[in-house]
């Protein structure tokens, strides 16, 4: 079976919003499950464009306001920043999820070690489609 970027992007983007409140036969999606899955979906949007390109559009413009209101702000204190948000911030996991997707953009821009990550995130996201 072979999902596709695009595939791919929407069954993760289905998971996410009904995985999360759960509700169903299945346990809601806990906390890592949620971060670990919005950072996929962001890597699946990234890959499949069209109608999904609209996240990465609105992230793109969230940095650069960011990047604009405090001048000489990096890609990597931005993603420190978050990731201190996302790990010591009492968080539900629909932010968590909001939160993920943003973390990886950022993530991906920051270069050095945060990029690894990101760079495997998006691997993952590649073969499992």
């Amino acid at each position: 079976m072979n999902l596709g970027p695009v595939g791919l992007a929407f069954v993760l983007t289905i998971l996410l919003i009904v995985g999360i409140p759960g509700g169903g036969q299945l346990r809601a999606l806990g906390w890592w499950p949620t971060l670990i899955l919005s950072m996929l979906a962001g890597s699946a949007y990234k890959a499949a464009g069209g109608p999904f390109r609209i996240v990465p559009d609105f992230v793109g413009s969230l940095i650069s306001t960011a990047r604009g209101v405090v001048p000489g702000l990096t890609m990597p204190a931005l993603a420190f920043g978050l990731a201190i948000v996302i790990l010591f911030k009492k968080l539900n996991t629909r932010q968590v999820g909001l939160l993920g997707i943003v973390f990886w953009y950022v993530a991906a821009g920051a270069g050095g070690s945060w990029s690894y990550v990101s760079d495997a995130v998006a691997n993952l996201g590649v073969n499992v489609s």
